[in-house]
């Protein structure tokens, strides 16, 4: 079937009107277009227990007009030994990166104890103030043993020490449909959506932030975790693998 026109215009729930400027439909087959995505490679962060992967089909891949991303129990060969799980994550790093708009993207999670797939921005400049001084959008995250529970947050600092506000959302068909997650980003202001409905909105002066740092410029990620810090606070169930993070498409207007 085939998908319906890309809508060139927007309209934030402020009423002002927006042009797409950057889109992925993952039309076609094989990797993820290489001129709008890189990888991230290895055991990366929150001590998780998959191996993402370079390049690798089995774990990202365009399908049936969307993007796959598929952890598996494996047995691959690294430089420092042998991964039993691996796994998908790509980003716009060096490639695009944006400050201020709408970013629709079209997802369909997956299930089950120790699954943990998010959306989500991380501040352009964090080689050189690192984390969490360059600011983190989580535009949804969700783990397995919280299920039909959708998380939106925002990370930041605060004289040199970690500040956060997030929410949770009831939403009962994450795992059977696909659904709209939406970012509202404004100069003062972030709105998070989730099929229409708001479930987070985050104003400057919510909570105490210095440096501000959501007036530069934010790329995006797309991954899918196992286990680690937060999503193996029950234990990694076996049966969840393969396990299946669907993105529809992703689009940005500003």
């Amino acid at each position: 079937m085939k998908k319906p026109a890309v809508p060139e215009t927007a309209t934030m729930s402020t009423g002002k009107k927006l042009r797409l400027v950057w889109n992925d439909e993952f039309d076609g087959r094989g990797l993820p277009d290489p001129a709008k995505w890189s990888y991230e490679e290895g055991f990366v962060r929150n001590r998780e227990f998959q191996y993402y992967t370079r390049e690798r089909s089995a774990n990202a891949r365009r399908e049936k007009g969307s993007l796959v991303l598929e952890a598996r129990l494996d047995s691959l060969r690294h430089a420092n030994g042998v991964a039993l799980c691996t796994s998908g994550s790509i980003n716009t790093r060096g490639k695009a990166s944006w400050k201020y708009g709408r970013f629709e993207i079209r997802a369909k999670l997956p299930g089950g104890i120790g699954a943990w797939p998010a959306i989500w921005m991380l501040g352009d400049n964090i080689p050189k103030v690192g984390w969490p001084r360059c600011g983190e959008i989580d535009i949804m995250e969700y783990v397995g043993h919280r299920k039909d529970q959708v998380h939106f947050t925002v990370h930041a600092q605060n004289e040199g020490r970690h500040v956060s506000k997030g929410v949770n959302v009831n939403f009962p068909t994450a795992e059977t449909d696909f659904a709209v997650y939406v970012l509202e980003w404004e100069r003062d202001a972030l709105r998070f959506f989730v099929d229409g409905t708001l479930g987070l909105e985050f104003k400057r002066g919510d909570i105490a932030i210095a440096p501000w740092p959501f007036d530069k410029p934010h790329y995006l990620l797309l991954n899918l975790a196992i286990g680690g810090s937060w999503g193996a606070e029950k234990g990694i169930d076996a049966a969840i693998f393969p396990c299946r993070f669907e993105i529809d498409y992703v689009r940005v207007y500003q």
